[in-house]
Formats: structure tokens, C-alpha cells, sequence
């Protein structure tokens, strides 16, 4: 096997594993739409950018989907996240963190969480919304 060779053989496996990696998320977005606490937004912006380097078919699929296309497009022109997501998002963090509490956490695991999701919700408020 030449270096050409070698080289095309590395970039087909890469390719596809970004497309697998594409497909995955996109199954966790779809599980997000009905399980309250997996977030779709995100996995749909992530399985965008995979598909992106994978397969350009699919994400051009994504990228014209009446549901998924326009937070793609949003996140790529401004970089926002939909209100709806950023609520749905922020309940859902501070409802696990005060199970944390209620569960009897320890005080190091409160702190550490606690600094982590509020830095993940400060993150998410300083992106525009749509």
C-alpha cells in the first residue's frame, strides 16, 4: 500500500466516523423530543457539524428539515439558542441539582455541580435567543 492509498483509506474511515457519529446524535436529539430530560437542541447543532464532516448529503438533509434546520441555521448565523430550549434547559438543571440536594449529597458534589451548572446556565444566557 502506497501513502495515497493509506491516506485515502484514513480519510473513509474518518468520514465515516463522523457520519456514525452524526446518526448517533441525531438519535439522541429524536429521544430528546420525548424524554424530558435529554436536551434535542444540542444534539441536533452537534449532529449537524458531524454530518458536515461525514456526509454532506445529510447534512444538507438537516440543514432543510422544517424542525431542525432553523436552529442549525440560527446557531451558525448568531450563535443562539431558542428560548424554549434555554428555559426547558435551565429547569431541568436546577430541578437535578435539588435532587442532589433532597438525595443527601455531599457538600463537595453540591459545590462542584452546583459551579458547573450554573456556569453551563451563565454560558446559555449570554447566547442570543430566537
Amino acid at each position: 500500500m502506497n501513502v495515497c492509498e493509506a491516506r485515502a483509506m484514513r480519510m473513509s474511515v474518518g468520514r465515516t466516523g463522523f457520519r456514525l457519529l452524526a446518526y448517533l446524535s441525531l438519535g439522541l436529539a429524536l429521544a430528546g423530543v420525548v424524554l424530558p430530560l435529554v436536551p434535542t437542541t444540542p444534539f441536533v447543532i452537534l449532529a449537524a457539524w458531524f454530518a458536515s464532516k461525514g456526509s454532506p448529503a445529510f447534512a444538507r438533509w438537516l440543514e432543510q428539515h422544517p424542525q431542525f434546520g432553523p436552529a442549525i441555521e440560527q446557531w451558525r448565523q448568531r450563535r443562539a439558542i431558542p428560548l424554549k430550549a434555554k428555559i426547558l434547559a435551565w429547569a431541568m438543571m436546577s430541578i437535578s441539582w435539588g435532587m442532589l440536594l433532597m438525595l443527601g449529597a455531599s457538600g463537595l458534589v453540591l459545590t462542584i455541580s452546583g459551579l458547573f451548572l450554573l456556569a453551563v446556565a451563565g454560558y446559555m444566557l449570554s447566547r442570543p435567543s430566537y
